[in-house]
């Protein structure tokens, strides 16, 4: 049975203290959840909130990773350095990444690799703009950023491998993009990893929505069979708003 999975990614926001103080109210609002929950802070606090988590059930995750164990990548972090810290899950490929910092998806599969080859979890991320959605376009993208990063892989890889589906158009847009749509991606999402691996492996693979989950739609949008989750972005900065998308399920 797929787990379900709730992922607050933090982005650039919180210093040290406001991180303190986030992660001492999740730790209150802890409550018995079906959900896996995670939180990727920034890298500079990411050792303090594995310290401040190790005794509860939350899960500190790691927002990027370089490809190569080590060399002149200047400001760059490498998978042993974050395994070193305790860090055995890491985001790859987000929308932002992508956007600002030119990440492909011949970089992203070096980068699947290596934490594959790290024994990481990897939570991969994918989905079309506004654009592609206009123009119907928008399962040829998200296949072919699955394919070109992930097909390579021999099935039992995705046992350490989330998938993770943003649709870029609905996120700080103004359009927004409905349970049915999400669900609608998600189960050809599924197909797409029957139709190479077999459904043995689809229906093990969590997919998780990451297009504006908030504490009133998480419900209807985590009620679809094919949605296992969500990877949460500004709501996931409040203890009480995330802790209510986790509880959701």
């Amino acid at each position: 049975m797929r787990k379900h999975i709730v992922a607050g990614n933090w982005k650039m926001n919180n210093n040290l203290s406001k991180t303190e103080n986030l992660l001492n109210e999740l730790k209150k609002q802890t409550k018995s959840s079906d959900a896996e929950v995670m939180v990727a802070p920034t890298f500079v606090n990411l050792s303090h909130a594995f310290k401040t988590l190790k005794q509860t059930d939350i899960e500190a995750v790691a927002q990027n990773m370089h490809f190569a164990e080590n060399g002149a990548y200047t400001g760059e972090i490498s998978a042993d350095m974050l395994k070193s810290i305790g860090i055995n899950t890491v985001i790859l490929g987000h929308s932002e990444r992508r956007a600002y910092y030119n990440e492909t998806d011949a970089s992203l599969a070096k980068k699947i690799d290596a934490a594959l080859a790290n024994n990481m979890r990897s939570i991969f991320c994918f989905g079309e703009e506004l654009a592609d959605r206009k123009s119907g376009n928008q399962e040829t993208i998200v296949a072919s950023q699955i394919k070109n990063a992930l097909f390579h892989l021999k099935a039992d890889a995705f046992t350490n491998i989330v998938l993770a589906y943003e649709p870029v158009w609905a996120i700080g847009t103004g359009e927004t993009a409905s349970p049915e749509q999400a669900q609608e991606m998600h189960a050809f999402i599924r197909q797409l990893l029957s139709d190479k691996y077999g459904d043995a492996v689809a229906n093990s693979v969590s997919i998780l929505y990451g297009g504006s989950v908030k504490p009133n739609n998480a419900r209807e949008i985590f009620s679809k069979p094919d949605v296992d989750g969500g990877l949460i972005g500004g709501a996931s900065l409040k203890a009480e708003d995330f802790y209510a998308i986790v509880n959701a399920f």
